[in-house]
């Protein structure tokens, strides 16, 4: 669609195309706030290998998912009920949260014959200064920072980016794109679902464990019937 040309919501606000970006994207101006049409006209964004409607999106969301904004859901945290999260603090195991509005792109293969060619997507996130604190008591007191999901990964890192020891409170888009050869320097485990072939987030998880070793896991995954993707099992990487 063209600059200038104008699309209506039905019994909703009217917007102007006021820029065509790379690709398919659009930017939007719309003559009134969008939110209030959102559960009205709109739902949830799905993995392409999902092709139902989910009839209740609380299945696509984590309990403890705050602000609205993510195109996806951190499918690791999915994993995590209010009765295990309150199971493992009785354990000592501490929660901090980081927020991450995770875009479309995510769904969006790797094409390029070199992944390095590849032009990452951006995305907002945020460390809150409380988040920033516990994970300096959590290094004083010999712990370690174990991020559920590449998302958690994703936003951690895009906060320490000036080395292991001066993370700092971090709000804004972030387009850190971790491959192979990237050095970690905040993340010491993670945990994550088995990911899409040719997607940044399988690079992600090989940048962490190495290629070979996640090659081999995934071929233990397979021999063994293990549920990929969204729904599916989690793997904890030390």
């Amino acid at each position: 669609m063209s600059v200038g040309k104008s699309i209506t919501i039905e019994n909703g606000p009217s917007a102007e195309i006021v820029e065509a970006l790379e690709g398919s994207h659009r930017r939007l101006r719309f003559d009134e706030p969008i939110e209030p049409y959102f559960a009205k006209v709109g739902h949830v964004p799905l993995p392409p290998y999902i092709h139902a409607l989910l009839q209740d999106p609380e299945r696509y969301q984590t309990v403890y998912a705050r602000e609205p904004g993510s195109a996806a859901a951190p499918t690791a945290g999915l994993h995590f009920t209010v009765r295990l999260m309150e199971e493992l603090k009785a354990q000592g195991v501490n929660f901090a949260e980081v927020t991450l509005h995770v875009g479309l792109d995510t769904f969006a293969p790797v094409t390029e014959d070199d992944p390095e060619e590849h032009q990452i997507h951006t995305e907002w996130c945020e460390v809150p200064p409380a988040t920033v604190d516990a994970i300096a008591r959590a290094r004083q007191s010999g712990g370690r920072i174990i991020a559920v999901g590449t998302t958690s990964v994703r936003t951690l890192e895009s906060a320490a980016r000036n080395g292991r020891n001066s993370i700092i409170s971090f709000s804004g888009p972030t387009n850190l794109y971790i491959l192979p050869g990237y050095r970690f320097k905040l993340v010491d485990a993670m945990i994550t679902n088995f990911h899409l072939p040719k997607s940044t987030l399988i690079m992600l998880v090989s940048a962490f464990a190495g290629r070979e070793h996640i090659l081999h896991t995934y071929e233990v995954a397979i021999r063994e019937h293990y549920r990929f993707y969204s729904f599916g099992d989690a793997m904890l990487i030390l």
